[in-house]
């Protein structure tokens, strides 16, 4: 399979040109176009918490799609939000991901979730952790633009702001400090990242865009 990016970093999609037989799984609704004669079905997202994830409005839908086609073509899939879109081919490792940050990959990748504690499933934010494992081609979003930082020690994330990490980076979900400060501050929950390994973050929540328009959506 190959993968043309365009539009990054404002604006990104991917087209994946597929061979005869191969398959592309990808978020519900992120098929922009397509060539004739793609064949569409739908598979359930995988995890034992997946009926929880979709009914908490985690950010990422329970059920994919699956295009192929026997003779090979195209489809060019795009996030629903702005921002940068991210490829990574995966040669048998795991990737970890944001609710959210999942656009679309090739079959030979599993894909799993899991959950992120009782503090992140009551803020929104972080709730649930997609699991991405194996060989195939991985594409992912970022609402914003993408910052690749290389974590060599500690590292204090807003979650909101949180895309992938590799799993030889630990991390918790936390407070910023006791319960008055993580209510009054605006701050909320953060990721504690230690380690080594690379954490992808974006310049942008959707939280705090939502939150921004309020005032204006009630006019």
């Amino acid at each position: 399979m190959q993968i043309q990016l365009d539009g990054n970093p404002d604006f990104g999609e991917a087209t994946c040109n597929l061979g005869p037989g191969e398959v592309l799984v990808c978020e519900g609704g992120a098929m922009s176009r397509m060539s004739a004669g793609m064949d569409l079905r739908t598979q359930a997202l995988g995890g034992i918490v997946k009926s929880l994830f979709r009914s908490v409005g985690a950010g990422e839908s329970f059920l994919l799609s699956r295009y192929s086609c026997p003779h090979g073509g195209f489809v060019t899939v795009a996030p629903a939000t702005p921002g940068a879109v991210v490829h990574r081919e995966m040669r048998g490792e795991l990737m970890r991901l944001s609710a959210g940050s999942f656009l679309a990959a090739s079959e030979g990748l599993s894909l799993n979730t899991r959950f992120g504690g009782l503090k992140a499933l009551f803020s929104g934010e972080g709730a649930f952790v997609l699991d991405v494992e194996g060989t195939g081609e991985l594409l992912f979003n970022a609402y914003g633009a993408i910052v690749e930082h290389d974590l060599d020690g500690e590292l204090t994330v807003d979650t909101g702001h949180v895309v992938a990490w590799e799993p030889s980076v630990n991390y918790s979900i936390e407070g910023m400090g006791g319960i008055k400060q993580t209510l009054f501050s605006g701050e909320g929950l953060v990721m504690r990242f230690s380690g080594t390994g690379k954490i992808w973050l974006q310049t942008r929540t959707i939280s705090e865009t939502a939150g921004w328009l309020g005032p204006y959506l009630g006019a």
